[in-house]
C-alpha cells in the first residue's frame, strides 16, 4: 500500500520536523515494509530530511530549470533538498489556481524527463458524478490528455472533487466501478483520495484495484495519519 499525506498550506518548517521525528520512530517500529509513505509538505518546509522510511515530496514546483519566474520554484531549488517527487494535476490547482490541462500536461512531461516519480491527480466535481459512471469516465479519461500513461515512475490518485475536506466519502461501490473503470485505461498503482480517515481506511484499503490512498485533513496530526498507515 502506498500512503501519501499532502499538508497543502499547513505546518511550517519547524512543526513538519516534529511531525516527522515522530512519524519516524513509529515507522521504524511498526511500519510494514512493503508499503510506502510519503509526505507532501509545504515548500517553505522544504529539507533534506533524510529517512527509508518515507520519501518528502513537493506539492507543485514550476516546469523550469530556474529563470525569471516570480513566485516560482524550480528544479534548481528541489535539488538542494534532494527532491525528486511531486504531486501534480490535484484539483485545487486545477480548480482554484487556474491550471488548465495543457498546463498540467506541460509540468508532467518536464518532470518526466528529470525522471520524477509523479502522483497524478485527477477528479470530478459533484454535477459530473451524478450524471453517472460513464460521464464521470469521460471526464476522467479527458484529465490524462496529453499525458504519458505508460511513464514508469507514475502514481494515479483519483480524488472525488465532492469528497474532498467535506467529510463525505465516495461508497464503496463507486469506488470500486471507479477503480476497475480506471485500471482498464491507466494500468498503474491507483490511490483513492477524498475524506480518507481512521474510521474508513479499513473498508477502503480492501477494495480491489485500491493501491493506496492520498490524505489531507487526517494527515495533518501524526497520530491520526499513523492510525492509517499502522490499521
Amino acid at each position: 500500500m502506498i500512503y501519501a499525506a499532502n499538508f497543502k498550506t499547513n505546518h511550517t518548517r519547524q512543526s513538519t520536523r516534529e511531525y516527522l521525528g515522530k512519524l519516524q520512530a513509529q515507522l521504524l517500529l511498526k511500519k510494514n515494509p512493503s508499503d510506502k509513505v510519503y509526505i507532501f509538505p509545504p515548500l517553505t518546509a522544504l529539507d533534506d530530511y533524510e529517512s527509508a522510511d518515507f520519501t518528502i515530496g513537493v506539492q507543485n514546483a514550476y516546469p523550469v530549470d530556474n529563470g525569471a519566474f516570480t513566485g516560482e520554484v524550480g528544479l534548481d531549488q528541489l535539488a538542494e533538498f534532494n527532491i525528486n517527487t511531486i504531486l501534480i494535476g490535484h484539483s485545487e490547482r486545477r480548480d482554484i489556481l487556474g491550471e488548465s490541462q495543457e498546463d498540467v500536461a506541460k509540468k508532467f512531461a518536464f518532470f518526466k524527463e528529470q525522471n520524477f516519480e509523479i502522483i497524478y491527480c485527477i477528479g470530478e466535481s459533484l454535477e459530473v458524478r451524478e450524471q453517472g459512471l460513464e460521464a464521470v469516465m469521460e471526464h476522467l479519461v479527458s484529465q490524462f490528455e496529453g499525458i504519458d500513461t505508460s511513464y514508469e515512475n507514475f502514481v494515479v490518485a483519483y480524488e472525488p472533487i465532492w469528497a474532498i475536506g467535506t467529510g463525505r466519502t465516495a461508497s464503496v461501490e463507486e469506488i470500486t466501478q471507479t477503480h476497475n473503470a480506471l485500471k482498464k485505461v491507466v494500468n498503474k498503482p491507483l490511490l483513492y483520495g477524498g475524506s480518507v480517515k481512521g474510521a474508513n481506511i479499513a473498508e477502503i484499503s480492501s477494495i480491489k484495484n485500491v493501491d493506496g490512498v492520498l490524505v489531507g485533513g487526517a494527515s495533518l496530526k501524526t497520530e491520526t495519519f499513523l492510525e492509517l498507515v499502522l490499521h
